[in-house]
């Protein structure tokens, strides 16, 4: 089981405000792409990055896989993930020409990761030239569309926080309460899940998620399924990350 976040203080505000999200690549090798222009190849990969560390280290790892090539262009993208708060911070950015004329390459693979929302993403085009000059203009292009489909190739999930709760159950009423709760059918990023279940002589501790640090709807919700006796502790938070969808464009 991940490692919680310190315990919360009880007292929360009254209105409920669901975390923020952010979506980014899966963990593990990604495509990689081809476009030839003009004998040109344009070679791209994304990775998923959560650290500068992370960063640096796949753009080497891609140097070191095409050790002859005239060009290894980047762009990146970085939220920290390591605090509650994190979620919402602006990211820090990155770009490198590697070579290329200024402006031509870094920068416009950078607008085209701007513009996938991504978070946390290190794209890296490696050019091998062809004998044809390409223009400002052309390498812009071919930067440009390189990034777009290897980013449109790449495997996505969405990271949300979700706020954890203890609730202490009679071991004769969890099974009914778990059902009760499994059965609302919620599935929204908002939803009320049971996370684990902890086994006691006469009571067990059922660890519930939900997608708000505010209390109220979680206590509205067990006060009409145990009749008011039932009452969550907050216990922390969490990242998960749920597989999405590549976007079509």
């Amino acid at each position: 089981m991940a490692p919680h976040a310190p315990r919360t203080p009880s007292h929360q505000p009254s209105q409920e405000q669901s975390s923020p999200e952010l979506i980014t690549l899966a963990r593990g090798e990604q495509p990689e792409i081809d476009l030839e222009i003009k004998k040109s190849h344009f070679l791209a990969r994304a990775c998923r990055t959560d650290s500068m560390d992370e960063a640096r280290s796949f753009i080497a790892d891609v140097r070191s896989t095409y050790p002859d090539a005239r060009h290894h262009c980047s762009a990146l993208t970085l939220t920290d993930l390591s605090d509650g708060h994190a979620l919402a911070a602006p990211p820090t950015e990155r770009s490198n020409d590697d070579g290329e004329p200024s402006g031509t390459a870094g920068q416009p693979m950078l607008d085209v990761l701007r513009g996938t929302g991504l978070a946390n993403t290190t794209v890296v085009v490696t050019r091998y030239f062809g004998g044809t000059l390409l223009g400002t203009g052309g390498l812009v292009r071919a930067y440009s569309d390189a990034t777009a489909q290897a980013l449109a190739r790449a495997s996505r999930v969405l990271v949300t926080r979700r706020h954890l709760w203890d609730v202490r159950v009679p071991v004769a009423q969890v099974s009914r309460l778990e059902a009760d709760l499994r059965s609302r059918g919620d599935t929204g990023s908002g939803a009320v899940r049971v996370e684990e279940t902890i086994w006691g002589p006469t009571h067990a501790v059922l660890m519930l998620s939900s997608g708000s640090s505010d209390p109220t709807r979680l206590h509205g919700l067990l006060a009409a399924l145990t009749q008011g006796e039932a009452v969550p502790e907050p216990a922390g938070s969490r990242l998960t990350e749920v597989p999405v969808r590549p976007s079509s464009a």
